[in-house]
């Protein structure tokens, strides 16, 4: 769980923006966004598959 220490004088628009700081260094808002829609095992798979595919080929070109 993130948390932020809210000083006495402090402005809520700079804990706010502490808050957001930590969470993007967590990279809380990436993993939920991943994890949004269910995916089937197997579309998983295949846009893994794919891509590879465009790694390899883009490794091969350069």
């Amino acid at each position: 769980m993130i948390t932020v220490k809210v000083r006495i004088g402090e402005t809520l628009e700079k804990s706010l923006r502490a808050l957001k700081k930590k969470i993007d260094k967590e990279g809380v808002m990436k993993s939920v966004k991943a994890n949004r829609y269910h995916l089937k095992p197997s579309i998983k798979k295949k846009a893994k598959e794919k891509q590879a595919m465009k790694y390899n080929k883009k490794r091969r070109v350069s």
